[in-house]
Order: structure tokens, then C-alpha cells, then sequence
């Protein structure tokens, strides 16, 4: 990672199926934020290749295993892992990847960094400003979102607390978290891990690799509030579109969803709802016209 000190940074985990939709990401990075933010990419060693044609002086493509300790190995022909301090059981790709969006942010030389996966694009101009209130970073929280038709939300917050040696949360409605796109103040991130190491006596990752449910934003979240005592500013807003179902759009549907925002910065439209890239594409394309007067020649990533 890099020593020189920059007002944000985008973190962004990837792999091979997803390149196409990282080169848009990386596109809408480059066009919509200021020329020192740095956008880095962290690939399986194997998808290095397919990437490294997006390596430039503001995009860095790192190998994940830059971001993980030696004991945890992957596992041949799938993604799975192995962390040798705790054989068992193994450690699924999505675990590891919130190991390697922790450790790359608490690596950072940066007052903030921000959290984008594959399936983002930023759709207007973005700087540390937009995510600070009276300029202090705001955190997403939104009080009493975690209700009992989100069940895996609440073993995340359990996950989370006990991980913290905090006490488990009570029956009432909780706190969420979890947003798209997110930011983290890098000293809390480091700080967090040093409560993981003392409340658990094991390496951070060692304990994090142990659970079976686990997220990310969620111990970001469970930290400031339970033990720094509530973050500085706050936001409500995600000031984004976001689809996450696991069922694919059509176009007209896809633009219909999108027109309905207005003011955002950025829109997920999940890598998982099955939808062919050419109409995620065309209908992103469309938006980004519209909200910026663009002309057809205008791309939603920022190319030529």
C-alpha cells in the first residue's frame, strides 16, 4: 500500500466473472472524483491478468494475498479457504473477501476510505466532502431497520458484538449498517481489529475466519456505537439506487427504477440478480445521461 496521505480512497474486492463490470466502476471512479484519489483493486492472483490493463498512476491492481497472512491458504478449484491456525472448517470466499476490504482499509493512508464493490458506478461528482457532515465523516445508521423479517441482519449484529465483548443485543428492532457504497475512517478500522485481538486473544483475522456469519459493516457499525461511543455525524441516506434481489430486469424496468431518484451519486444494481450485462449497460447509460445532460457520446464510466 501507499504511504502518501489522500482525503479518500476506493477499495473495491474483485474477480474475473465480474471485469466487466469493474472496468465500468473503475471508469465512473476516474471521471467522477478528484485527480489524487487512488481506486484499488484486489484480485485473486489468478485474474491478475484480466485486470492488469486497467493499471494506471490512479488505479492500483494488488493481488488479495497482499491483504491476508500466510496461514490462510486457498483451497484448489474452489473458492474456498483454509486458515491453518483452525482447519475447520473452511473459509468461504465471501469471508475472506471482508478479511481483505478490512485489512487493505486499515493499510491506508487516507482520512477515509470508501467501500464500492464490482456491481457500483458513480454517477456524479463524488469527494470526501460528499460523505461529511460540518466536516466530520457521517456514518450510515439507521435505527430500528433490523426487524424480525431480517434475520441474518440480527446474527450479524450477535456475530459482530461478541466479536467486540460486547453485550448481545436485546429483542427490540436494531441498528443497520449496511449500505452501498460505504465509508470507513481507516484509524477506527485499525482500531477495531486491535479490540478484535484483545477481546478474543487470537489474530484478528484467525477470529473473524472462525464465524460463519459475518459482516463487515456490521462490525464497523456495532464498534462506533458499542464501544467509541456513536460516530461524530451520521447519515440516514445512502445517497444511492440499490438492487440487490437475486432476480433479474428488464431494461424498461431497470429505467424505471433509476428515474425514480434523483440527487444520487452512485447506483447498485446487484451482480447477482441475473441480469445481462448489455442491459445493466444501456440502462445505466441512459440514467447517467439524464442526470448529467450528457450527450450519447458521454459513457457512465467516464471512456471516450
Amino acid at each position: 500500500m501507499e504511504s502518501e496521505m489522500h482525503d479518500f480512497a476506493v477499495i473495491t474486492p474483485s474477480y474475473a466473472p465480474d471485469s466487466e463490470l469493474c472496468r465500468d466502476l473503475n471508469r465512473s471512479v476516474l471521471r467522477w472524483t478528484p485527480p489524487d484519489v487512488r481506486h484499488h483493486i484486489i484480485v485473486p492472483r489468478q485474474d491478475l491478468p484480466v485486470f492488469r490493463m486497467l493499471a494506471n498512476d490512479r488505479t492500483i491492481i494488488h493481488d488479495d494475498r497482499e491483504f491476508l497472512p500466510p496461514t490462510i491458504r486457498r483451497l484448489p478449484h474452489v473458492n474456498m479457504w483454509v486458515n491453518t491456525r483452525q482447519p475447520w472448517l473452511p473459509v468461504r470466499g465471501w469471508i475472506t473477501q471482508q478479511l481483505v476490504k478490512l485489512a487493505a482499509a486499515a493499510n491506508l493512508e487516507a482520512d477515509a476510505v470508501l467501500l464500492m464493490d464490482s456491481d457500483m458506478v458513480l454517477v456524479a461528482p463524488t469527494d470526501l466532502s460528499s460523505f461529511q457532515q460540518d466536516g466530520k465523516l457521517a456514518m450510515y445508521r439507521k435505527p430500528g431497520a433490523v426487524h424480525s423479517g431480517l434475520p441474518r441482519h440480527r446474527q450479524w449484529l450477535e456475530t459482530s458484538h461478541a466479536l467486540l465483548g460486547l453485550e448481545q443485543p436485546g429483542p427490540e428492532d436494531l441498528t443497520d449498517y449496511i449500505c452501498w457504497p460505504c465509508v470507513w475512517d481507516p484509524g477506527i478500522v485499525r482500531s477495531l481489529l486491535r479490540r478484535v485481538e484483545s477481546t478474543q486473544q487470537v489474530p484478528w483475522q484467525t477470529a473473524l475466519t472462525s464465524q460463519l456469519h459475518f459482516s463487515e459493516m456490521m462490525l464497523y457499525g456495532a464498534y462506533v456505537d458499542g464501544v467509541l461511543g456513536g460516530p461524530q455525524a451520521t447519515a440516514s441516506s445512502m445517497n444511492s439506487v440499490a438492487y440487490s434481489a437475486e432476480m433479474p430486469l428488464g431494461l424498461k424496468e431497470i429505467s424505471e427504477l433509476l428515474m425514480r431518484a434523483h440527487g444520487v451519486q452512485s447506483v447498485m444494481i446487484s451482480a447477482k440478480s441475473g441480469i445481462p450485462y448489455h442491459v445493466r449497460a444501456t440502462a445505466l447509460q441512459e440514467f447517467a445521461d439524464t442526470l448529467s445532460g450528457a450527450g450519447p457520446k458521454d459513457k457512465v464510466g467516464g471512456a471516450p
